[in-house]
């Protein structure tokens, strides 16, 4: 949930990504951290329990798919210009050449959680799991 005193707003704090700059894609054992620097002191990272799928105007490239994690890195180093989080679509971080989707089926969550947004210089931060918030679909 959105840390501290502030009310859930969908699309809020995964907003604020646009026209930042992806810098970073590391792969750690079962998941991955997407980095980001840009236009403030923020450094948002994104932990994806869930391994994203990256959408392209050639198609979809999932998880374990020959030349996956190449598309991830090849979003270094675009900037986020538009942000989609809504129930029935989970998470969308659009580039101009193409989107990281986190949205994945009940049965491909590995644990409590699909994602983490953190790193603002305010303290913000959000942990999305499913049948919560924009994962509601997933209960």
């Amino acid at each position: 949930m959105l840390s501290q005193h502030s009310a859930y707003v969908p699309n809020a704090l995964l907003g604020r990504l646009v026209g930042f700059r992806l810098y970073s894609v590391q792969f750690v054992m079962d998941y991955v951290q997407l980095r980001f620097d840009g236009p403030t002191e923020d450094m948002p990272v994104l932990n994806c329990d869930v391994l994203p799928v990256v959408e392209t105007p050639a198609g979809l490239i999932v998880p374990g798919q020959v030349g996956y994690a190449d598309a991830l890195r090849a979003f270094i180093p675009a900037r986020v210009v538009a942000t989609v989080e809504e129930p029935g679509r989970g998470l969308r971080i659009e580039f101009d050449e193409g989107t990281i989707c986190l949205h994945p089926e009940a049965d491909e969550v590995p644990g409590p959680e699909i994602a983490v947004l953190n790193g603002f210089e305010d303290g913000q931060w959000m942990c999305w799991r499913p049948g919560e918030e924009s994962f509601e679909d997933l209960a």
